[in-house]
């Protein structure tokens, strides 16, 4: 998933998705300690999702932060 596609959803949506991505991620985990994961690649670019879902969320939360701290 695309960072673009990410800051076009809401900030709930990403927390959804953050969610999605940590159970798959923990699912996935089990499999690769057993050796049984089927593809090390949607492993590491759900790990990189995961990232990619944070720093928008974190992003924002900043902008807000920033917003709210000027002074006006």
């Amino acid at each position: 998933m695309k960072a673009v596609e990410l800051r076009d959803m809401s900030d709930e949506e990403l927390r959804q998705k953050e969610e999605e991505i940590k159970k798959e991620l923990l699912a996935m985990r089990f499999h690769k300690a057993f050796g049984r994961l089927d593809s090390p690649a949607h492993y590491r670019n759900l790990k990189r999702d995961l990232a990619r879902v944070k720093t928008v969320l974190r992003e924002r939360e900043l902008k807000k932060a920033m917003g709210d701290g000027d002074g006006s």
